[in-house]
């Protein structure tokens, strides 16, 4: 249905807005190594106080560009694919799993760029801006370069998305009284059923997370510090131990409940809207 995706987009650029400056700090204490930031709250400040309140929003631009298609694939996946299996809980855990592998052909570049801009020199920067990044990368090391991390996406995206929607499931049955899910919760439940499932998903794939946003973060050649995702493991590990896998965990937290409840609150409400209209036209 292509509501679904048209949706989806929306939804999308919604919590783009309300959640990347969270996804820049998130992206930074992931990746450091000298321990430059002592936490969430110092990483905001010292971005703010050296790159003014813009470069909270670096790397932007990339996940705009690529968030009206990436949500839209999740969702009209998601959405289609829901409807042609049995209704209930593992229905949406598949069709979630599924959405995830299918958008990660779009998500992994973007998410590269993002992350390469989002950590360069200020003072030197390489990449003005993402799309100029993709392009370096693409005349660099061609599409097997735009795709690096790839298997780690996936990895990711997989569970991430069938937690996803799976949670969002159980918390808006939850707050009806018959279980009758999304359809029937109002606005503040959407957008309180839509925070905790985005907190739900990144809590227990975070981890992953920070071994893909290592690996992209990567140099090449000399500069290069791991030689695998499974070397990458390892080395976060002998670095910081099991604490360095939760490294900017507060500030994704932070940033997972305001964005994915602007992104399900506004899928759903679109949807309800557009169907109950669509309901009117048919009776009128």
């Amino acid at each position: 249905m292509a509501l679904d995706f048209v949706a989806g987009c929306l939804g999308g650029w919604a919590g783009i807005v309300v959640g990347h400056p969270f996804d820049t700090v998130k992206v930074r204490l992931q990746t450091q190594v000298s321990k430059r930031y002592a936490g969430t709250i110092n990483c905001f400040t010292q971005i703010v106080k050296h790159e003014t309140v813009f470069g909270l929003y670096k790397g932007m631009l990339s996940p705009m560009a690529g968030v009206g298609l990436i949500n839209a694939i999740i969702f009209g996946v998601q959405g289609n694919l829901s409807r042609l299996l049995e209704p209930g809980l593992s229905s949406q855990c598949i069709a979630g799993g599924v959405a995830g592998a299918v958008q990660s052909i779009v998500c992994c570049p973007m998410e590269l760029a993002k992350t390469l801009v989002q950590v360069q020199s200020t003072s030197k920067p390489l990449y003005h801006g993402s799309i100029d990044c993709l392009k370096k990368v693409y005349e660099k090391n061609g599409v097997t370069g735009l795709y690096k991390g790839m298997t780690i996406t996936l990895t990711r995206e997989i569970p991430s998305f069938a937690l996803y929607f799976g949670t969002f499931e159980i918390f808006c049955n939850a707050m009806t009284p018959e279980g009758d899910g999304a359809g029937c919760i109002g606005p503040l439940g959407l957008l309180l059923a839509g925070g905790l499932s985005g907190i739900s998903s990144w809590f227990f794939t975070y981890p992953i997370d920070v071994v893909k946003s290592r690996f992209q973060a990567d140099g090449e050649g000399k500069n290069r510090r791991y030689q695998s995702i499974l070397d990458c493991v390892k080395k976060t590990y002998k670095s910081g131990g099991l604490h360095a896998f939760s490294q900017g965990l507060s500030a994704t937290i932070l940033r997972a409940f305001p964005t994915n409840a602007a992104t399900l609150a506004t899928v759903t409400v679109t949807l309800r809207l557009a169907r109950d209209r669509k309901k009117q036209a048919e009776f009128a």
